[in-house]
């Protein structure tokens, strides 16, 4: 007999209740009992009932089998999503349908500059009732900017003889590299925070504690380059001008990505075998202690790539003899509690920057282009067809320019 047979039956298709009914059959045969059994009047009883026929001699296991399959949450229909900006490759939607698919999935979005990621693409967001998926936060958990405007004058910047310092002030003032740590560990008060939250944060935090203060590899990067700000900025404190500003991106280095690592490949363990499709977005209940674990480490790893991007601008303005008039920061790579709808929900962003009313936040450019210091305009829907950018001065020269639109429109 095959699955579909089996099916025909009325057992539903899933691997572990087919399989369990196989397992009865052929036990049924072994004892001589099969040519007696009526096997559809015999399925139908156990799926009326499974917790009562636990301890059938042949099809215990069935019963059993369809317990567990009746607590799996079953496929709703894919919820829709909206689109920012319309230069969007194919692949990258493809990606945002199949996180649609997720049967606890109430919200969605992709951003202008949205691309292919692992899971969820790179520039996606996704609200989740009750559950949390690593793969939708990121390898690289609160990847983050950080920027910070100095009190030195703009003039420097072109200044030949100033360079030296610049440049000394990067190379000694943080580590690149794969894996790359300090000798002696830097100080912050992130260390004396509760690492044994997990298994994963608690045997990692010596190797955290090397890492503090180091920018990694891939598109990670600490610079100079200049704010333009056309009118003033109250909520920065600045007038109307130019501005030296450092700018840096890194996240949780190499916990982060050990975290991620840990309970994605546990919560793909728990996947229901119907949607072994989703792949990469496999999830953890918040009801779980694996969810309550990852939700806690997820949140010191935002609290360490914080203090991460903290030590490295104290030690480069340290080095250059400055100090931070201004500033704004924002993690892009992680997952928020927050209430939409008149419900909680977990949003999780990917390489997207919150956009709350009135929130500020730091976009990068390419290495070519300008980064965006954005406002939040906190609307669900975008005024389609209203530019609220200001035009801002663009600094060339191999600088990155840093401009301030008037808000971010997304969420």
């Amino acid at each position: 007999m095959n699955s579909r047979q089996l099916q025909k039956l009325g057992l539903p298709e899933d691997p572990d209740v087919i399989k369990a009914a196989l397992v009865g059959i052929q036990s049924a045969s072994k004892a001589g009992e099969l040519r007696e059994l009526d096997l559809k009047e015999t399925f139908a009883e156990i799926l009326a009932n499974p917790q009562g026929n636990k301890d059938h001699k042949h099809f215990g296991p069935l019963a059993a089998a369809l317990i567990e399959y009746a607590k799996e949450p079953v496929p709703a229909e894919a919820i829709s999503y909206r689109t920012w900006g319309s230069d969007i490759d194919d692949a990258a939607h493809q990606q945002m349908r199949v996180a649609c698919e997720m049967p606890m999935a109430i919200g969605a979005a992709l951003m202008p500059d949205a691309h292919v990621g692992y899971g969820l693409p790179i520039g996606g967001v996704l609200a989740l009732k009750n559950a949390v998926c690593p793969y939708a936060v990121g390898v690289d958990i609160a990847c983050r900017m950080k920027l910070s405007v100095l009190d030195i004058p703009v003039s420097t910047l072109t200044d030949i003889a100033k360079f030296p310092l610049y440049r000394d002030a990067l190379e000694k003032g943080t580590r690149f590299g794969v894996g790359v740590e300090y000798k002696r560990p830097q100080d912050h008060p992130v260390m004396d925070e509760d690492w044994t939250v997990s298994r994963i944060t608690r045997e990692n935090k010596d190797k955290a504690w090397r890492q503090l203060g180091t920018s990694g590899s891939g598109n990670h990067f600490v610079e100079f380059g200049l704010l333009t700000l056309k009118d003033a900025a109250p909520d920065l404190g600045l007038k109307a001008g130019e501005y030296v500003a450092l700018l840096s991106h890194s996240g949780s280095r190499g916990t982060g990505a050990s975290v991620c690592s840990t309970y994605s490949a546990i919560a793909r363990a728990k996947m229901p075998k119907r949607f072994e499709h989703l792949g990469r977005l496999a999830w953890l209940d918040m009801n779980t202690q694996e969810g309550r674990e990852y939700w806690a480490a997820m949140n010191l790893m935002g609290d360490y790539a914080s203090a991460n991007h903290a030590v490295i601008h104290r030690n480069v303005t340290k080095l250059l003899g400055v100090e931070v008039i201004a500033g704004v920061e924002n993690h892009h790579n992680f997952a928020w509690l927050e209430r939409h709808g008149g419900e909680e929900v977990y949003v999780h962003r990917k390489g997207a920057t919150p956009a709350g009313k009135g929130v500020l936040g730091m976009i990068p450019g390419s290495m070519g282009d300008p980064g965006f210091v954005v406002r939040g305009l906190g609307k669900r829907e975008p005024e389609l067809g209203r530019a609220r950018r200001r035009a801002l001065h663009v600094a060339q020269g191999g600088q990155r320019q840093i401009q301030l639109p008037r808000g971010a429109e997304g969420p």
